[in-house]
């Protein structure tokens, strides 16, 4: 959801209202006792550490904050622990970089922990707890510091939830990965808050910051190193798999496709370009998907070395900037202004750069290292599976293809007429109209000017059915003068009409031979012309067979017979 302007100076105006006033009442109700502020620094300054060492799973801040709280609050009360939290809250926001578009998170995470801190310290005080206690002295109070814990995370919960669900309409899963790591650190760590509290209390005193402090440290960094390990692995599976779904892919388009796609679920991805190296001269844009939305690749050619993807490209290595900072130097290109973090990676092929792939995020330091590194072996299988796969295209025009002509082949043409007759007898289809033609006397042709001569009328035949046909029919090269054309649900006089259109097309205009000259130099005009059978079905067929048998009566004995250069239908 967008967060509209209304409702960050609603949190603004919520905050002036409330926490301010909400800290001088409880300063005058719950007064801290009377100790100097060298004293509190110290607390202060851990708390700062532990503010500045969030863990962020799934794009959500875990702060470790809670067992820290605990210790204040049983020593110094709810005003000091109040105020503390506060500063180690815009601590954290500050450590996690926000940008000016999200500055209401601070009014907004410091209301927040306010309420926590108010409730969970008012139920504390209402069941009888008071603070600076002995613990082994009033075992007690260790029930109500559990049950301050408890409902200290219990209330950040509810509220996390409450504005998830209710505020900014985030759908679900609300209790993700995010929400067991807060879990289970926070069930950890809460304990370090009573050690630290019973240490203090003793002779120790601030030295006990110390042998707390540094095994938390060890326990974040361990936590983290974890996380990150366990993070990078799920990535690596990820690609794994995304790598096997590429290679099921038989058409470079769908490869193209899936691999975006793929790349924007797995990462914080607001721009996605592919560039494609054109004669190891240029970068062409090839596909082009802002805000998961995909655009006309229109964008001015780059060259070696000239703007971001030029530079990925002529240093065949991979970059990633974190804000626009870092790059406003270079010239983008094509990249849009709201763009910060950017991330580019040379598509390779037999150690030769082949492409290009920009990600880029209006979010600061939305990329990192390891995606970086997952990225460029995704890259690698991109590039393998658009080569298998324009492969296989090829391989399967040629196999459907005429060679001279670039048209469908006979055995296409029988597998289409197949399909088609099929959508017919299903219903899917009303009608089956075919057309087939064949030169007249072509083997005259041939003998007056050679095959190769031959070879250029049936190519530039084959052009001008192609534009006449266009994509109202099938089009195929039957064998050797002999052209098809397959039109679905077009009855049989609308075929008659469209025959005879073709047959003028022929007779009325000559066709050049490229390579024949006569006596003056000039290149030689051929004028040929051809007879053309049409049949219909169901009415003149009752299968595929049928229906090219019928159609090949009508052309050699409806026109060919009756003089050639004209059209005939099949009659029964």
């Amino acid at each position: 959801m967008k967060i509209t302007p209304m409702f960050k100076n609603s949190i603004w105006f919520a905050w002036l209202l409330v926490v301010p006033v909400g800290i001088w009442v409880i300063y005058q109700v719950y007064p801290p006792p009377d100790v100097s502020v060298w004293e509190v620094i110290p607390f202060l300054i851990l708390m700062a550490v532990v503010a500045a060492m969030p863990m962020v799973v799934n794009n959500t801040p875990i702060f470790l904050i809670q067992w820290v709280s605990l210790a204040v609050f049983l020593i110094y009360g709810i005003f000091l622990e109040m105020v503390l939290i506060q500063i180690s809250v815009l601590i954290l926001l500050m450590r996690l970089r926000v940008q000016k578009t999200d500055l209401y998170r601070f009014p907004l995470n410091s209301l927040m922990f306010f309420i926590v801190s108010l409730l969970s310290g008012l139920l504390f005080y209402s069941l009888g707890g008071s603070n600076g206690v002995d613990l082994a002295m009033e075992p007690y109070t260790y029930v109500l510091g559990t049950i301050y814990g408890i409902s200290n995370y219990g209330v950040n919960t509810l509220i996390l939830l409450f504005l998830q669900a209710l505020i900014l309409k985030q759908k679900g899963p609300y209790f993700g990965k995010d929400f067991i790591w807060e879990t289970v650190t926070t069930l950890i760590t809460f304990p370090i808050g009573f050690v630290l509290y019973e240490l203090y209390l003793s002779d120790m005193g601030h030295f006990s910051l110390l042998f707390v402090g540094i095994p938390f440290a060890s326990l974040s960094i361990i936590l983290s190193l974890y996380y990150s390990s366990d993070k990078v692995n799920q990535f690596l599976q990820n690609a794994a798999e995304i790598g096997h779904q590429l290679a099921e892919r038989l058409k470079a388009d769908e490869v193209l496709d899936l691999f975006v796609k793929k790349l924007i679920e797995m990462l914080p991805v607001d721009y996605a370009y592919i560039l494609d190296v054109v004669e190891d001269k240029e970068l062409k844009l090839i596909h082009k998907v802002e805000f998961g939305e995909v655009f006309e690749p229109l964008a001015a050619r780059l060259g070696k070395g000239k703007g971001i993807s030029g530079l990925v490209w002529d240093g065949n290595e991979p970059v990633i900037f974190h804000s626009k900072k870092e790059w406003s130097h270079i010239n983008s290109g094509y990249i849009p202004q709201g763009a910060e973090s950017i991330l580019g990676v040379p598509i390779a092929r037999n150690n030769q750069v082949v492409g290009v792939l920009i990600l880029a995020a209006k979010k600061k330091r939305a990329f990192e290292k390891s995606q970086l590194m997952i990225v460029d072996i995704l890259c690698s299988h991109f590039a393998i599976a658009v080569e298998n796969a324009r492969h296989h295209e090829k391989t399967k025009e040629n196999s459907e293809r005429c060679a001279l002509t670039g048209l469908y082949n006979y055995r296409y043409f029988e597998n289409m007429l197949t399909t088609e007759f099929e959508k017919l007898q299903s219903g899917q289809r009303d009608l089956l109209s075919l057309i087939l033609l064949d030169i007249d006397h072509f083997k005259s042709v041939n003998d007056t000017y050679g095959h190769q001569s031959g070879n250029e009328i049936l190519i530039e035949l084959g052009e001008r059915l192609r534009k006449k046909i266009g994509h109202i029919g099938t089009l195929a090269r039957y064998g050797g003068e002999e052209f098809v054309i397959l039109v679905p649900d077009m009855m049989k006089g609308d075929a008659l009409k469209l025959a005879e259109q073709i047959r003028l097309l022929i007779a009325n205009e000559p066709f050049t031979l490229l390579q024949s000259m006569d006596q003056e130099g000039k290149q030689l005009h051929v004028s040929i012309t051809a007879s053309i059978g049409v049949a219909t079905a169901p009415q003149d067929a009752d299968d595929s067979l049928a229906l090219i048998r019928h159609a090949d009566r009508a052309l050699y004995v409806g026109a060919k017979r009756s003089g050639r250069n004209r059209v005939a239908e099949y009659v029964k």
